[in-house]
Parts: structure tokens; sequence; C-alpha cells
């Protein structure tokens, strides 16, 4: 008699998600352009902190970037999941000027009036992933069928954004 050993659901780079009843869950850190134009991205399981996406995330990036000069330099805007000495000094070692929101700091910017919100750009590209049925529910029990799902949906959102913005 043959039996059947089922496989856990989601398989590797899943985790027990903490908000949603310990669910299995993959976290996906995306790296955007000013224009919400998908540069990076990485995948790991739910319940791993955003500071340790963030190497992998600046390591995806499939082309050379620009060397920045003091004419053009490169912001890199995080929120405060990301206040860490070891985030700061990562993001100083890979030549970004970080924008990166101490706790409590956004709370009182909102009090005085001078807010400005600057994750929205990277909060409208996750909506934009989120309208791929496939990657909305994770169907594929091994990451790199997922990362190359989501690889395709970030070909489709930049070509649409260069048939809006070209």
């Amino acid at each position: 008699m043959v039996r059947w050993a089922r496989l856990r659901s989601g398989g590797k780079k899943t985790g027990p998600n903490p908000t949603d009843r310990a669910k299995g869950g993959t976290k996906r850190s995306v790296l955007v352009d000013g224009a919400g134009c998908p540069i990076g991205i990485a995948i790991d399981g739910a319940n791993v902190h955003d500071k340790w996406l963030l190497a992998p995330t600046l390591e995806s990036i499939p082309i050379d970037r620009p060397i920045p000069i003091p004419e053009n330099p490169q912001n890199l805007c995080l929120d405060k999941g990301y206040d860490y000495t070891d985030t700061r000094e990562l993001v100083a070692l890979n030549d970004y000027i970080g924008h990166i929101k101490a706790r409590g700091e956004e709370a009182t910017q909102k009090k005085s009036g001078r807010f400005r919100a600057r994750r929205w750009v990277v909060e409208r590209t996750h909506s934009w992933f989120n309208r791929f049925r496939r990657i909305l529910i994770r169907w594929e029990k091994k990451p790199e069928n997922y990362l190359a799902m989501l690889h395709f949906a970030c070909a489709f959102i930049s070509y649409r954004l260069a048939g809006v913005l070209g």
C-alpha cells in the first residue's frame, strides 16, 4: 500500500504570519523607483523581520546601478521597521541616502502639519502585485517558482508603466 505524504502548505520560505492566526505566509520586500516601477524583490517567511530582507532586496537588483554623484543622489525611504543601527550602516554602505523614520517621529510630524508621506509609492506597487491572482495567494510549493511569478508580475508592471509614462 502506497501512502502519500502531504507536503507542508506553502513549502520553503513560508512562516507563521504573526497577524493572521499563525497561518503560513510569505513576505515580499520590493524596491521601487520614484514612479513605483519594481527594481528589486526578495521573499521570505511572514515571520521574518523586515530588516533581514533589506540586504537580499538590495542584492536582487538585476542591472548595475548608476554611480551616485552629489548632483544626483540616490535616496532610500524606509519606514520605522528599519530603524536599527545595522540597517542604517547597510544603507550607507550601499551609497544610499537613508530616509528612515525614527520611532515616534511620524506621529510628531503629523501633529505639526509638516508630514509628507513617501511610502505610498511602495504601497501602491504592492497593491498592483495583489491584482495578480497567482501572487495574491501563494500556491507554489517551491520558492523559485513563486519568485519567477513575481518577476513576471514585475515585468508586466514595468511594461504598463512604460506605456503610461513613456
